[in-house]
């Protein structure tokens, strides 16, 4: 079996309805797994689950698909799964009962309700879809397939510290909640994302460039775009679709949030000149109408954290590496009672994965479904386009999109 590191090195060297089929699972309760979109991230995912999952959750790798060949077939070394060119042949296998869906995020949406339609259940890659215009798309197809599984891939959500922390917001253990405020940060000495080169990719060759931009402006082959993709904005929305997405369900989840009522962005590309478009540093803003700011912080050239606080007017609670703890305003110390919380579960792919399984299997509630998803997605794009249009923005409610206040 390869290691994650090996395999790097070789990434970069049916008339049955949905809601039928979904009711269908291999044999001894076996699921198949099918991998759409085989670059870096499903290496994660597949390295991990072959190391710790494949023989206690009983389930296998049948399918691989990737544009690349030299992806694809990379994959198929490493699990053993049937290689595919095109996804839509991977949806019309029988051998296939859910698929995870690892591919770029302007390809998520598209690929998410093709399965849907196939009858295939879905781990889909956070954030759940580019656009809100997607996201609302992908809701609807779920909502109408009620039998297929979807799983978005915000994994922070099988730690139990975000509903169990719900639960002393909705007591009234903090108070009113007035801000929240949690970050994600990273450095790196040349750029952002510097993922390296595969000298062996041939557009036209080994390489589907034209499929591989799918919906997005057509543009010539570029390496930066191909294999940094997050660095642009017609295929990402750099470090809020990748980043803020993570810390913000953890937000929405903690508080029972749903839709932010005004937003703004902040940043830019302060430190990396290299090719790009996506900031290098960027804060979001949002008012909820529950009467709370989220803030959240990032930059990818300086990895100083900040706490992760819920800032509630009687009490605090800070998310830490083991849980967190509530701690009383001191002019509430009479009537708050301090609490130390040990999670269970943690911010992990393999959890994430079982607890798809036990929904796929015995119905089991998901930790991270479409309508969380959506919400993330609103989230995320109200800052990008906020910053991008520096403008402020709000919530449409009856239209469902972010407009300009």
């Amino acid at each position: 079996m390869m290691n994650r590191r090996e395999f790097a090195g070789a990434l970069a060297a049916s008339a049955w309805t949905a809601r039928s089929y979904a009711r269908v699972i291999g044999a001894n309760d076996r699921l198949n797994v099918g991998v759409v979109g085989c670059g870096g991230m499903a290496g994660v995912h597949m390295n991990r689950l072959l190391k710790f999952g494949e023989k206690t959750d009983n389930f296998q790798f049948t399918a691989v698909c990737d544009l690349y060949d030299k992806r694809r077939d990379a994959a198929a070394t490493l699990t053993g799964g049937k290689p595919f060119t095109r996804y839509q042949d991977l949806l019309a296998s029988k051998d296939v009962d859910y698929i995870l869906n690892a591919t770029p995020e302007h390809w998520h949406s598209r690929v998410t309700i093709d399965a849907i339609e196939a009858g295939k259940h879905v781990y889909n890659e956070k954030p759940m879809t580019r656009t809100v215009e997607q996201a609302k798309l992908v809701l609807a197809k779920a909502k109408a397939n009620p039998d297929i599984k979807v799983q978005i891939g915000v994994q922070g959500m099988s730690d139990d510290s975000y509903i169990t922390a719900n639960k002393y917001v909705q007591d009234g253990a903090l108070g009113h909640v007035v801000m929240a405020q949690i970050d994600y940060s990273r450095n790196g000495k040349e750029d952002l994302w510097e993922y390296e080169y595969d000298p062996d990719v041939k557009p036209g060759v080994n390489l589907d460039w034209k499929t591989w931009l799918g919906d997005a402006p057509k543009h010539e082959f570029e390496p930066d775009r191909f294999h940094r993709w997050r660095k642009y904005w017609d295929y990402s929305g750099g470090i809020s679709g990748d980043l803020f997405v993570h810390r913000v369900t953890r937000i929405i989840k903690s508080l029972g949030l749903t839709f932010p009522e005004y937003g703004m962005g902040a940043g830019g590309r302060y430190v990396f000149k290299t090719p790009g478009e996506v900031p290098d540093t960027m804060d979001v803003l949002l008012d909820y109408p529950e009467g709370l700011t989220v803030q959240l912080v990032s930059s990818m050239a300086n990895d100083r954290k900040i706490d992760h606080l819920l800032r509630g007017h009687k009490a605090t609670l800070e998310f830490n590496s083991t849980g967190f703890t509530i701690v009383p305003q001191k002019l509430f110390q009479g009537e708050v009672k301090e609490v130390v919380h040990t999670k269970s579960g943690a911010e992990d792919i393999l959890l994430h994965h079982r607890n798809l399984h036990n929904a796929i299997r015995k119905n089991e509630a998901l930790n991270c479904p479409v309508e969380l998803g959506y919400y993330g997605v609103v989230a995320s794009e109200m800052g990008v386009l906020s910053l991008r249009r520096r403008a402020y923005m709000k919530w449409d409610k009856k239209a469902q999109r972010i407009v300009k206040a």
